[in-house]
């Protein structure tokens, strides 16, 4: 049935994808969206896998390399942790992520961002990160980073790619297209370097509290969107 439904979704919703050529020439910022334990790591939480998931250990294996690669060069690095308090529920989920836990930290392979050269850190309590980084004095972290880096593209990787990474890739293209962005002009989502989690219908349909969110689907419905909005996708990332 899911085969079926990602064949017809490819078919009447295609996701133009494109290889990305990154060069010195144009500053572009790494986004990282919640790679902590509490959505990546086996058996970290209950909104974590449950067993050894190949989208999500390809996800996290993607955003490493891309860490790396724009570390060494000093290319800047914005990096959100999803991170909540026990008494401020999120519906519709369910307590995940508790700040202080193991659940709120970065994978293992990314542990090291913490000391990384040109990296941010944003702890958000909330979907999306553009509003997870408003101040109390209506500043807003993201949006000075781009200014202070002068940045035109950011790409955007992470988890969930129909959730908190398709939120913020919307409320970005809205901001640049409102002005509220300078010099940002490009958001591009990568692909290999974002997955979803898999709740099959069959175990959402024992429970009245479930939704149902085959993977496949809803990362291809996040891409679909994005794209739809404004943001450009790409198959694979090349260092020039």
């Amino acid at each position: 049935m899911v085969l079926q439904a990602m064949d017809l979704l490819e078919q009447q919703l295609p996701v133009r994808e494109e290889p990305l050529v990154l060069s010195g020439d144009v500053v572009t910022g790494l986004i990282i969206v919640d790679v902590v334990n509490g959505f990546c790591t086996v058996g970290a939480g209950q909104m974590a896998p449950s067993e050894p998931n190949e989208q999500i250990a390809g996800m996290v294996d993607e955003v490493a390399k891309l860490a790396r690669a724009f570390c060494e060069k000093k290319w800047p690095v914005f990096a959100f942790l999803d991170s909540h308090h026990p008494d401020i529920p999120e519906h519709p989920y369910p307590p995940h992520c508790i700040i202080g836990t193991d659940e709120a930290e970065l994978v293992p392979e990314l542990k090291w961002l913490e000391k990384g050269p040109s990296v941010t850190l944003r702890r958000k309590d909330c979907i999306n990160g553009f509003i997870g980084c408003m101040e109390k004095d209506g500043s807003n972290v993201f949006v000075d980073w781009v200014k202070n880096y002068q940045i035109k593209s950011v790409l955007v990787v992470g988890i969930c790619t129909d959730i908190c990474v398709l939120d913020f890739v919307c409320s970005a293209l809205s901001a640049r297209n409102r002005g509220i962005l300078p010099p940002l002009e490009n958001v591009i989502v990568y692909s290999r370097g974002c997955a979803t989690y898999d709740l099959p219908v069959h175990v959402a349909q024992a429970s009245e509290d479930l939704i149902a969110h085959p993977q496949d689907v809803t990362h291809h419905v996040g891409l679909y969107i994005a794209r739809g909005r404004g943001a450009k996708v790409a198959s694979e990332i090349i260092f020039d």
